[in-house]
């Protein structure tokens, strides 16, 4: 009778959350493994997949320990490069408010904290009630079967703060010092708490398009235009971005944010991990020297498609950054400059007293806005340029947002690829549905390869 395979384990940054790790588990022994996995706060979201996802950013330091335990039991365990260097990777929180402690002292609160949070969300850990003492969020709870107790902070920064021999008293005592602001049970989840409670509960592999009713489903692969593509994934982007332009130096203040730093000091790129859908993931900001004047900034929210977001990085890269100083106006010829890409594929063109704009010759929505007021007063903080897909320009699904001084070489890179970009995308339909029909092709002529796209004129 053959002997049962080994576990074998492999370890990833998972690819919808910035800082969870996922295990893949294969081998007849695996169930070994998977107790293995849970002891070190790995949860199951299928047969053969566990995600760790702390609400103090430190699963590549908990999967680490996982990891060295599972060899010590015999099992192999490969650890995917990227989670490699976030595992090496020494950062600390930004504004840690405990400044005075030590990186493994501020480890052991945060461990604290991860295990209330574990606590309630297990239902072990009964809160009564919260309150925002002006400062943060409170609370009285009981552990079942245990002691009660007042809880101060959030996230990684909560702590166990008083303890009580009965629920009466802790709860006499809570309204004691906060009589008007106590509310009944736990206060909202927070942003952290959201997203790893989102990226426990659906395994990656099931993160796909809602089937239709009817016959069987089927994969039918369309081609649409990068403006109407779905977001991606802006973690490997930022990967892929440090891998290929060495001149970029790779910084990580705190585990909420990466930023890219160019070796002349004077362009930096700041990554924001945790941003939510809608949110602004990517900041991006000129200088004069590295102790000069801002020249430009840009923004990009999480939604924007990667396509969109790897040409600006791309054209970054190229040495595209450097626009021209603060005292330089948009003249006519830097508009159509930047725009030329919009006009040569028949994007509609749109002008009024304070706003030039060009949309999208297809039924997906996307534009490229030119506020000619805010052009003229770059001190006010107003967006030049926006860049949006989606919805509608006042409230777009995605946008890119630039100052008055973005060079125009960069902005025709992104407007090159708003005209000419298409991406293949997998939509599930049924065999007799009218998929194709409800996403029409574009009327541009699409290009059959890249090589046969027309070059950019600078």
């Amino acid at each position: 009778m053959p002997s049962p395979s080994p576990a074998h384990v492999r370890l990833a940054l998972h690819p919808d959350h910035g800082t969870a790790v996922i295990a893949t588990i294969t081998g007849n022994t695996f169930y070994l493994a998977r107790a293995a996995l849970a002891i070190h706060g790995f949860r199951s979201t299928s047969d053969t997949t566990m995600v760790l996802a702390r609400i103090d950013h430190d699963a590549p330091h908990y999967a680490d320990k996982a990891a060295q335990a599972l060899r010590e039991d015999g099992t192999t365990v490969d650890v995917d490069p990227a989670l490699q260097e976030e595992i090496d990777t020494e950062w600390t929180y930004g504004n840690y408010p405990m400044h005075w402690l030590t990186r493994e002292e501020i480890r052991g609160v945060s461990a604290d904290a991860q295990a209330i949070h574990d606590a309630i969300a297990a239902g072990s850990l009964v809160i009564h009630m919260h309150a925002h003492d002006g400062w943060t969020n409170v609370a009285v709870g009981t552990y079942r079967g245990g002691k009660s107790i007042h809880l101060h902070g959030e996230d990684y920064l909560r702590q166990e703060t008083m303890i009580f021999d009965s629920e009466t008293e802790a709860i006499a005592d809570f309204l004691r010092h906060h009589p008007v602001a106590a509310r009944p049970g736990p206060a909202p989840p927070t942003d952290i708490e959201r997203a790893a409670a989102a990226v426990l509960a659906v395994p990656p592999a099931d993160r796909s398009a809602p089937t239709t009713f009817g016959a069987p489903a089927e994969q039918v692969s369309l081609s649409v235009p990068s403006y109407a593509a779905d977001p991606g994934n802006h973690e490997a982007l930022l990967r892929d971005f440090f891998s290929k332009h060495q001149e970029w130096e790779k910084w990580r203040p705190h585990d909420e944010t990466t930023i890219a730093s160019h070796e002349s000091l004077t362009l930096r790129v700041e990554f924001l991990h945790e941003a939510l859908r809608g949110d602004d993931a990517w900041t991006i900001a000129a200088y004069e020297s590295p102790v000069g004047e801002r020249l430009w900034y840009a923004t990009a929210t999480r939604t924007t498609p990667v396509d969109i977001v790897r040409a600006l990085l791309d054209s970054l890269a190229a040495g595209n950054g450097w626009g021209p100083g603060p005292a330089t106006a948009v003249t006519d010829q830097t508009l159509a400059e930047s725009t030329r890409p919009l006009a040569e594929t028949g994007w509609q063109l749109t002008v009024n007293a304070r706003v030039v704009e060009w949309t999208a010759p297809t039924k997906e929505p996307a534009g490229v806005r030119f506020d000619a007021l805010a052009a003229t007063k770059p001190d006010a903080l107003l967006d030049t340029w926006i860049i949006w897909g989606g919805n509608h320009p006042n409230q777009p699904l995605w946008s890119i947002r630039l100052s008055t001084h973005a060079p125009a070489a960069l902005l025709q890179d992104i407007t090159f690829e708003l005209a000419y970009g298409y991406v293949r995308s997998q939509h599930q339909t049924s065999r007799s549905s009218t998929a194709l029909r409800s996403h029409p092709q574009p009327a541009v002529a699409q290009p059959s390869s890249p090589a046969t796209r027309p070059a950019a004129t600078r």
